[in-house]
């Protein structure tokens, strides 16, 4: 019942706000390319479903690559941070000041060294994914109890087999933390690619409607966005769920 409150009440919110902004665009007679309502933003998205679910298709293939190759850096490096200090010491500042410089500024340069093809846009996913994903895991190793790796240790394992018997298990749930956030980055980080230079996805889309004024298809296509960025962490989470199904019920 306290779960159906916490999700009944944002929900209230949203559907209030809606109203009132309906009913402000209908009140002061707003015109379509200053602000659209609600109700024209969901027609303009029934009416241009075939087009963009097309380039939804796209975005979602480049993120969905973006992530796997996140998480597969992301694996490695936190393996090897958490093996050698020196590597951590080293590396960790690093990751924290690459998250400094707007992706929006990196996009362009990639475009210039890359081309216009699929490899920039993911690259941008991998930028903006790879950073939480990395510190989650390495952090989620870095909490092990020490008397599980002395254990396994006792029986002859050496310093890489402790990584598949006790710390890779245990950081699990941290893992899964961090691919939450990247997941919902990733959409984003997809559609910042496209922005810069493409022939499809939702932010070519985005691009060419906006600048043809076209605020409803605008919105259409945000609405999308964050509606496919949802999607994504709910993924995640119900991916977590058949992993650790003791998770959900502990929260």
């Amino acid at each position: 019942m306290e779960n159906c409150k916490d999700k009944l009440i944002p929900a209230g919110v949203i559907g209030v706000l809606l109203l009132l902004w309906e009913g402000a665009v209908r009140l002061f007679d707003i015109p379509l390319y200053v602000l659209p309502s609600p109700l024209a933003v969901v027609e303009r998205m029934v009416a241009e479903r075939s087009v963009l679910t097309a380039h939804s298709l796209v975005t979602v293939g480049e993120a969905l690559g973006g992530i796997f190759i996140s998480l597969v850096l992301a694996m490695a490096l936190g393996m090897l941070m958490d093996a050698f200090s020196l590597i951590r010491r080293g590396l960790y500042p690093v990751l924290v000041v690459t998250q400094t410089v707007p992706m929006i500024v990196l996009a362009p340069i990639l475009i210039i060294y890359m081309g216009f093809g699929l490899a920039p846009k993911i690259l941008t996913v991998v930028l903006m994914c790879f950073f939480p994903i990395a510190v989650s895991f390495t952090d989620g190793m870095g909490q092990v109890d020490e008397e599980y790796v002395n254990l396994v240790r006792s029986f002859g394992a050496g310093r890489w087999k402790i990584y598949p018997l006790v710390k890779i298990p245990a950081a699990v749930p941290s893992l899964l933390s961090g691919l939450k956030v990247a997941a919902t980055y990733s959409i984003t980080g997809a559609v910042v690619g496209e922005w810069i230079g493409a022939q499809q996805g939702l932010g070519y889309y985005l691009i060419r409607v906006k600048n043809g004024y076209m605020l409803d298809k605008v919105f259409a296509a945000v609405v999308v966005i964050i509606f496919l960025s949802l999607c994504m962490n709910g993924f995640i989470t119900l991916l977590g769920r058949i992993v650790l199904p003791y998770a959900g019920k502990q929260k």
